[in-house]
């Protein structure tokens, strides 16, 4: 395994930005946010990031592609710009998992195209947890926090940054480095699993049980009697679904410019009144019908078409987001009794 240290983290990332666009998580006063790394700008060691890194291969807007009309004649105008490569760094273990559910749902046929050249062009370097929160329940859903995924896995521990590489891209990008690392024993990182491992024994929700929603529940679950009870306080205001690394419902809408059309999609929500609206209306008229099918999907729908995979990494951002403290883990306590 390699090694570098700590005192050579910015010369670590100077090396990688001299090369290629780098980001990482950077504190600022609500919390840390992804931010392009230049000269003087600190690496955040925070738990998780407001939002997760979904936005650099799912962006919450984008344009898709532009019209041009002259008389009879429109020119399609394709306006992608995704050919640059880039550097993540600092994803943890949960939103590292997440990429596997949206590469499951942008990369199978039809491929949508804009996603995948995002992925392509973008690697991953993965830190590891050393303090997980209270809100943290990755465990539920199989992730091990102190082995994360992606094109390069790394841990802090005794003031030096450990890194191995995963795939080719991570080959790739530790080659880059190579100047800077050296080769190092992993005794200091497996005493630091074992630490953040029994520390995470102790975390109230990282064992919450998903058993109740494990084959043939559909109907049982869709026709719980709970729902109506569990969705009354819900505001419909969407929150959930913003900071949420999974979530991938979005909209497309043209505008004229004045100078041509642009086609633009941007996030959607399946908590909105007016999401995938039709000429007849809304499939999903009452605030309890949309509530239930954001986590019909997470719990249910997902897993039945994706052998067995839930739609949630356990990374605790509704728990700490929503405005009126409701969220899939009450959902999983409440809707797990359902067969008692």
């Amino acid at each position: 395994m390699k090694k570098i240290a700590l005192s050579k983290l910015n010369d670590f990332f100077a090396a990688i930005a001299a090369e290629e666009k780098l980001y990482l998580p950077v504190d600022g006063e609500k919390g840390a946010d992804y931010k392009l790394w230049s000269e003087g700008v600190t690496y955040s060691r925070a738990l998780n990031t407001n939002r997760s890194a979904k936005d650099f291969f799912f962006p919450q807007t984008e344009n898709i592609v532009d019209f041009k009309r002259e008389g009879k004649t429109i020119e399609v105008i394709d306006t992608r710009t995704e050919t640059e490569d880039f550097v993540v760094f600092g994803v943890r273990a949960c939103d590292a998992r997440s990429f596997s559910i949206l590469d499951k749902v942008f990369l199978a046929d039809p491929v949508d195209s804009f996603y995948a050249a995002r992925r392509a062009h973008g690697t991953i370097v993965t830190v590891a947890c050393t303090r997980p929160g209270e809100t943290c329940f990755c465990g539920a859903f199989g992730i091990d926090m102190t082995a994360p995924e992606g094109d390069v896995s790394t841990w802090i521990a005794e003031d030096a940054l450990w890194l191995t590489a995963n795939t080719e891209k991570g080959e790739a990008l530790l080659a880059k480095v190579a100047a800077l690392t050296e080769e190092g024993d992993t005794t200091a990182v497996d005493a630091q699993k074992a630490a953040v491992k029994e520390i995470a024994k102790k975390l109230p929700l990282q064992n919450l049980p998903t058993d109740a929603f494990k084959g043939n529940v559909l109907l049982e679950k869709f026709n719980s009697a709970k729902w109506p009870e569990l969705s009354k306080a819900c505001l419909g205001c969407g929150t959930c679904t913003f900071v949420c690394p999974t979530c991938q419902c979005y909209d497309i809408f043209d505008f004229d410019t004045g100078h041509g059309v642009k086609r633009a999609r941007c996030w959607d929500s399946c908590m909105y009144s007016d999401f995938t609206k039709m000429a007849h209306g809304n499939s999903r008229n009452s605030q309890v019908e949309r509530f239930r099918q954001r986590f019909m999907h997470k719990l249910v729908y997902f897993p039945m078409n994706n052998g067995g995979e839930f739609g949630c990494v356990g990374c605790g951002r509704c728990l700490s987001k929503c405005p009126i403290n409701m969220n899939i883990v009450k959902v999983m306590k409440s809707l797990g009794g359902d067969a008692e």
